[in-house]
């Protein structure tokens, strides 16, 4: 079941591009969460929908909040990915899908490629905003957007 505007967000841990452990206990409460899915890894569409995070990264931390990409590509490609690109945030390996199901991020293309979509998540845990689009554009601008509203 796809989580909506309104739900509180489970508590989900995994592990980042640097090895590390991610629990998201040590953010609710405190930052907004920008929590966006992708399906691959160094891929035209994604790249573009990394980089724009990036180059907006300072206005979310400014805002208070943390940028969370997620996609099922291991932590050695996202390493690769992030160095590659200079990505300033959080990437986490979701290679069992456990997150994207917890989310309920449904897969795009006939069901061959998995979905993308970006949702942000207030100090509450709930989730306010959710934005659902196979494009790689557009997923910064409209949670940005948002979040110049809310905060």
């Amino acid at each position: 079941m796809a989580l909506k505007v309104g739900d509180t967000v489970p508590h989900f841990s995994g592990i980042d591009s640097n090895g590390n452990a991610f629990d998201t206990q040590d953010y609710f409460g405190k930052k907004w969460l920008v929590v966006y899915f992708y399906p691959k890894d160094d891929t035209p569409g994604c790249t573009t929908q990394a980089c724009s995070f990036r180059d907006a990264y300072q206005d979310f931390t400014d805002l208070g909040a943390e940028v969370i990409g997620v996609s099922s590509d291991g932590v050695t490609s996202h390493v690769k990915f992030q160095s590659k690109f200079q990505l300033p945030f959080i990437l986490l390996a979701d290679t069992k899908k456990t997150i994207r199901r917890l989310f309920g991020v449904p897969n795009d293309l006939l069901g061959f490629v998995e979905g993308r979509a970006t949702y942000v998540i207030g100090l509450d845990q709930k989730v306010h905003y959710i934005f659902d689009s196979i494009s790689g554009s557009g997923h910064m601008e409209r949670a940005l957007a948002f979040l110049k509203k809310k905060v």
